[in-house]
């Protein structure tokens, strides 16, 4: 997830990255040797170097400077954000992601909400489904070992953290990456675009959803760098 979610990294940019899955795209941006072309930055604070994941997300190895979290936020609404790669908990066919209520437990929505509407691009970033999901990379190829229990890809999501009706009307493109597809938000609706090599689309995908996807012509298949061991080449 991590790997392919690097590849939307773009030159002189200001990057979000959020908790979760996206704390990979910090470290496959240092393996890659590209993690000075843009500013990565966190929302506690830490502005470039390398934001850290774990229980140490918050913090930056190596950061050229840190702001007060209020001043980063205020930077944050202005609009200082290019690129935003955010958690995906749950996702629907509206293309609304919630990441805030699950039944009786309310995460909160944190920063959430704040980065989402006011960056220029997202990204949300996690696995196709939850508890107990188990894949790995066979020949270049992702294997479902054991699939997760609980879909997040429904129908509607529990509670909307992210209006993907109204990231449609001001024409905000918004990609949703996973382990084994990647979708992307248009006007009219989700559309499936990517699926990992060794996938089976109908199968591993959309029977696997809430709701079946759009999809344009042929769905491509996901980069094959992404699924070896040796870097991706990004740099070049």
């Amino acid at each position: 997830i991590g790997r392919r979610a690097a590849m939307e990294l773009t030159e002189n940019t200001v990057v979000n990255l959020g908790i979760g899955a996206p704390e990979y795209v910090s470290a496959v941006a240092n393996e890659e040797g590209i993690g000075d072309y843009m500013t990565l930055t966190v929302e506690a604070g830490p502005i470039g170097g390398i934001p850290m994941g774990g229980t140490q997300f918050g913090g930056s190895r190596n950061a050229d400077c840190y702001f007060d979290q209020n001043v980063m936020f205020d930077f944050y609404d202005g609009g200082g954000i290019d690129l935003a790669f955010l958690g995906l908990a749950q996702a629907d066919e509206s293309g609304n992601v919630n990441v805030s209520k699950f039944g009786p437990r309310i995460a909160g929505c944190g920063g959430f909400i704040d980065i989402t509407q006011n960056a220029k691009k997202v990204f949300f970033c996690g696995t196709f489904t939850a508890g107990g999901l188990k894949t790995k990379v066979e020949d270049g190829k992702l294997v479902i070992v054991n699939e997760g229990k609980e879909a997040k890809f429904l129908k509607q999501v529990e509670q909307i953290t992210f209006s993907g009706k109204y990231a449609a009307s001001k024409s905000q493109p918004v990609m949703y990456i996973t382990e084994r597809a990647v979708f992307e938000l248009r006007k009219d609706g989700v559309y499936l675009t990517e699926v990992a090599p060794g996938i089976d689309v109908k199968t591993q995908v959309i029977d696997v959803m809430g709701f079946e996807p759009k999809i344009d012509g042929t769905v491509k298949t996901m980069d094959e760098r992404i699924f070896r061991d040796e870097i991706m080449g990004l740099k070049k």
